[in-house]
Parts: structure tokens; sequence; C-alpha cells
């Protein structure tokens, strides 16, 4: 049996462990330490801090180095991974992360050890994703215009937008990063009959998901001038912007556009000048690059944008079924087989 430690926090309870390694001989969960806030307001604070800043934003809580020591199994949610903490761990053999994002994570560390990481993309993607579709519809529809002047007394029959609402059949969806949630996105779409492209310098022209949904491998400039509808899904390791003013400038007047993965990639200020001057007609926002949205943000003022506050990936399930993934894809690899997220 491999002695195994899962580190609890605000999302990830402990039930979600015990219940997962209840199933699994070839596992002994020695503990279950917690790290972090208790209250949701604080660790969301504390996750944009790590998010932002990486493993050693905040130290590794002492309860997690104090049973780490006779660990083969570390499984994590939000806790610091730090170098410090592997050579506390001299048995350890595997870190197993319930979150896309490695920011929490001293990956180099890891493999100068000889120590395993296996992440989980997938954990939220689903939710992710069905957001996204939400949001298409929202800000295409109205949605969120139509409830607040409801809420406050003024049935309104025009909008920013007025004259180009459309159905989303027969539109065209443009996906920047064809990735898991991406792919998600591709597939949710099918049964509303859109053409769906997307750009991904990562997948390559023979992939078998693209035929299998439909989807046309194109150029960013190309997808970003002929989409009825952008929508963000991608990810970058050193956090560099991929969607400057160049690119912005070229969305069609008559699009929409969608960030639902990391603000980092998009230039807010542009795209708020954009929406300010009705060069696009609306914006579905999950992200923002200060958060919470601060008072003094532009976007407060905007008509001809939805937003959300950065929780379309954290239903209970995709905290709870996470654990169980990992595990599985463990046993892949020791049975041989590369797990589909191994990272090292």
């Amino acid at each position: 049996m491999m002695k195994t430690v899962a580190v609890c926090d605000h999302y990830m309870k402990e039930e979600f462990y015990t219940d997962c390694f209840a199933k699994y001989d070839a596992f002994d969960l020695i503990a279950t330490p917690y790290f972090g806030p208790r209250v949701r307001e604080d660790m969301r604070a504390l996750a944009h801090k790590i998010e932002h800043e990486g493993a050693y934003a905040v130290p590794v809580p002492e309860e997690v180095l104090a049973v780490v020591p006779e660990a083969e199994v570390l499984m994590v949610h939000l806790c610091p991974v730090t170098a410090q903490l592997m050579d506390s761990a001299p048995n350890l053999k595997y870190i197993l992360t319930n979150r896309g994002g490695l920011e929490n994570i001293d990956v180099p560390a890891a493999r100068e050890r000889g120590i395993h990481v296996i992440n989980n993309p997938a954990h939220n993607g689903n939710a992710v994703a069905e957001l996204a579709i939400c949001l298409m519809i929202c800000e295409m529809r109205n949605v969120q215009r139509s409830f607040w002047s409801i809420k406050n007394g003024e049935w309104r029959d025009k909008y920013d937008n007025f004259g180009r609402v459309y159905e989303m059949r027969n539109k065209t969806v443009g996906i920047i990063g064809f990735g898991t949630i991406g792919r998600l996105v591709a597939e949710k779409l099918q049964t509303f009959r859109v053409k769906v492209i997307a750009t991904d310098p990562n997948v390559s022209p023979d992939d078998p998901d693209l035929a299998r949904l439909n989807v046309t491998l194109t150029d960013p400039d190309t997808l970003l001038s002929t989409a009825d509808i952008v929508t963000v899904h991608a990810r970058t390791e050193d956090k560099h912007r991929i969607l400057g003013a160049r690119e912005l400038d070229l969305i069609r007047p008559e699009a929409i556009f969608v960030n639902t993965a990391r603000a980092y990639l998009v230039d807010y200020d542009h795209l708020a000048k954009m929406l300010q001057e009705r060069r696009l007609a609306g914006a579905a926002l999950e992200v923002f690059p200060t958060e919470p949205l601060p008072s003094d943000s532009p976007f407060l003022t905007l008509d001809n944008v939805s937003m959300t506050n950065h929780r379309g990936g954290d239903p209970v399930n995709c905290f709870s079924d996470s654990p169980e993934d990992l595990v599985i894809w463990l046993l892949d690899h020791l049975n041989g087989k590369t797990p589909k997220f191994l990272v090292c």
C-alpha cells in the first residue's frame, strides 16, 4: 500500500478524500491536514495570490510538513508544494493536484527529484464549458440586462445591440485554445447547429477530435476576423498576453467576445475601449485582471457587457469527483500507461 497524504482546504473537503481512497486498496491514507482559511472569501483571496505569485507566495503549513516524511503520494488542491516540502518527504514518488493550474507546485524541483506530477485540468472543465455557452447566450440575448431592467421597474425593448440580436444557429464560434475545455465547448455546441473554428499552436491538423467534433483548425487572425462569437479557453505557461490591441481590433463589430479562461491573456484596457466605442456587439467576462472588480472599473459603466465573478469552475462536484480521477491516472502510470495529464 502506498502511504498517502491528502491536503484539504475550503474547497477540497476531507470526505472527498476519504470517500475516494476507501475504494482503493492500493493506498493507505495516513493524514488529511488542512491548508488555508476556512472562510470562503479569505480562501479566494489566497488562491488569487498563489495563482499570481506561485508556489512560494505563502508558506507551507507546519501541519503539512509534519505528516509528509512517510508519504509516497501527496495529493493537494491549493496547498503549495515547494522544494522544502519535497525534501521533507524523502519517500515521495507522486504529487497529484486537483486542479489544472500548476502555480502552487514547484514543478522543476519535482522533476529534479524524480517525483512525478499529475494534474487535473479536466476537474472543472465541464463546468467552465457550460458557463461559456451560458455567457454566449446571455450576452447575445440581453439576459442580464433584461433582468436588471425588470428589477428596476423598466420594461426595455431596446439595447445597445439593437438590430444585432441573433440566434446562435448558423453562427460561427471561434475557440481560442483547443485543449480540455475548448473541446468540451465544441462538443456542447453541436446541438446549436453552429460552425466551429479553433486555433491552437499545440494542436495538429490530424487531431482526431477536429473531425469528431466537426471543427476547422485555422490561424488566430482568421478566427478573430471571421467568428461571430470569440471564446477564450487558452493558458500560457509564462502568462504572456495573446490578445493585444492588434488582435482585438480584428474582431468584427457584430461579434461578441467571451473570456472564461485567464484575464492576463487579454488587453482588458483595450477591450473596454472597444466596448465604450461600440466596436463590439458585446462581451461576456468571467475573469478580470483585478478581482474583486474595482469600483472604478470601466466595465461597470457599460451596457454591452455581461459579467460573472470567477465562480465558473467551482460547482461542488468539480472537487468531489477529482480525487478519483487522479487515483485512476496514477494506477494507470503504475501499470505502465501514460496518464492523460502527466506533467513530469
